[in-house]
């Protein structure tokens, strides 16, 4: 099997409890949420998204002809002669390319993985890290895992009945309301006042964007 992927890099993971973790992030393309086009987000099931998951033009993208390519480029990408090798699977919705072959070889590359999934297709377990942003809307087949990061607010989402869900972290997340700074004030203000509420629940905030990384 081949894998697309938009984009591939090195960083550090900016969400979530592995926040300010060195990674490489490897953007796989497509969505069953969203097509990724501007002219489909009104009808999309996912309108917030925040990322661009359309083609394999980004940095480090490309078709990767099978796992052992794939592996290959993950490696490059982390360089060598550094231990607690880690990388993100993430996309757009990435268990629509992962899988046994890709994690078998990952970890025989001595990676530990982690993935940032919607959660309507199951998770291996095989996965190292498990994280579900749940979206309303959708149906929530992966409902265990490491990590549940609710992005908030979402109207329509059962967010008493994932506090049941088999996960070790339950984490909220302000919305990225894009160029709308008052809404994205309000997102976080929300947030917090959710979580002082609800102390399941602890706050995510994507520091990658703070500190200006990828």
């Amino acid at each position: 099997m081949s894998y697309a992927v938009k984009e591939m890099f090195l960083t550090l993971q900016g969400e979530g409890v592995q926040a300010g973790r060195r990674a490489v992030f490897a953007r796989f393309t497509g969505c069953n949420l969203w097509s990724g086009l501007e002219k489909d987000r009104s009808s999309a099931i996912c309108q917030f998204c925040d990322t661009d998951f359309v083609g394999m033009d980004g940095d480090g993208g490309g078709r990767f002809r099978d796992a052992a390519a794939f592996v290959d480029a993950v490696t490059a990408t982390w360089g060598e002669g550094v231990d607690a090798r880690f990388v993100v699977l993430t996309g757009g919705e990435p268990m629509l390319q992962v899988d046994d072959s890709l994690i078998s070889a990952l970890h025989e590359a001595g990676f530990e993985i982690a993935i940032e999934s919607n959660g309507t297709l199951a998770v291996p377990r095989s996965i190292d890290w498990i994280c579900i942003s749940p979206k309303a809307g959708s149906e929530t087949v992966q409902r265990s895992g490491d990590e549940l990061k609710l992005v908030w607010p979402q109207s329509g989402s059962d967010w008493e009945a994932m506090q049941e869900w088999d996960f070790a972290n339950h984490l909220l997340q302000p919305m990225d309301a894009r160029l709308d700074q008052a809404a994205n004030d309000d997102n976080l203000k929300s947030a917090i006042a959710f979580v002082q509420a609800h102390p399941k629940w602890r706050l995510s905030l994507q520091t990658h964007k703070i500190l200006g990384l990828a």
